[in-house]
């Protein structure tokens, strides 16, 4: 049965976050349809993932073999169009509460995210063979970034990844050698950097530190890397990397204004 989740930064979209998920199979001349919230924790190939609450199915009757088939392809086609991303793995039943009631810990980190600019309109135009190759190297080239760089993967979120760091540094020479790479796949690409303490909560990380470097990386320009105010803090002894004023910004859903910072380079 083809799954799809729903990508995009968005809400708490980090490992922990709820997202959305369709499932779609054709059986003879019958096409049945589930969709639901889902919540997605962990990342890559240990990422799990569990219906929130019970699904809505439906099933939609065609007549023919022939139609059911266009049916069926035209509903993956509309959910690749709609922000989707094909979902690899069983679709598990909601977590027990006990597994929710695991001890709170404080962490604090440098966090990163990479998003492709204009990514909806490229793979409209490559068509969805090319694009999906394309996001194989693409997903290949930052991993490789993340693991010389000692970086963690927290998500994916179909054109983005979210990573975090132990020192601000790391962050920004990851986000530097990712800018790179892209140049070779031919992609535009925005990252934002922030540094704050977020929650773990049975092994799950979430908290407003991964909102703000959203919005953080939301304000960038295509090739653009933007750090807040609070990387700026902790590179004051790093003077090798410079780090030139971006002003003064509202961030979507975030309190007060923010300066951001571009690294030069």
């Amino acid at each position: 049965m083809p799954k799809f989740l729903r990508i995009g930064v968005h809400q708490s979209n980090v490992s922990g976050y709820t997202s959305k998920a369709w499932c779609v199979r054709r059986v003879g001349s019958a096409v049945f349809l589930k969709w639901g919230a889902v919540e997605v924790h962990g990342a890559g190939d240990g990422r799990r993932v569990y219906w929130a609450r019970v699904p809505q199915e439906k099933t939609v009757r065609c007549g023919t073999a022939q139609r059911a088939q266009d049916y069926a392809k035209a509903a993956i086609a509309r959910r690749r169009n709609h922000r989707y991303e094909p979902l690899t793995g069983p679709i598990a039943p909601r977590r027990r509460s006990a597994e929710r009631s695991a001890e709170l810990k404080q962490a604090r980190a440098t966090i990163l995210i990479v998003d492709i600019v204009g990514s909806t309109a490229k793979a409209a135009k490559l068509g969805d063979a090319r694009w999906t190759k394309i996001m194989g190297h693409y997903y290949a080239a930052v991993r490789k970034e993340l693991k010389t760089c000692r970086g963690k993967e927290v998500v994916t979120t179909g054109d983005g990844v979210l990573a975090t760091f132990r020192k601000p540094d790391g962050g920004i020479a990851c986000a530097a050698a990712i800018q790179k790479a892209m140049r070779t796949l031919g992609l535009e690409i925005r990252i934002g950097l922030h540094a704050g303490e977020y929650t773990i909560s049975g092994g799950e990380m979430v908290g407003l530190a991964f909102h703000i470097c959203t919005r953080v990386a939301a304000k960038a320009r295509p090739g653009e890397v933007l750090v807040s105010s609070a990387v700026r803090e902790l590179m004051k002894t790093q003077p090798a990397i410079i780090l030139k004023d971006h002003g003064m910004h509202r961030l979507k859903g975030v309190p007060e204004r923010w300066r951001l910072w571009r690294v030069a380079g």
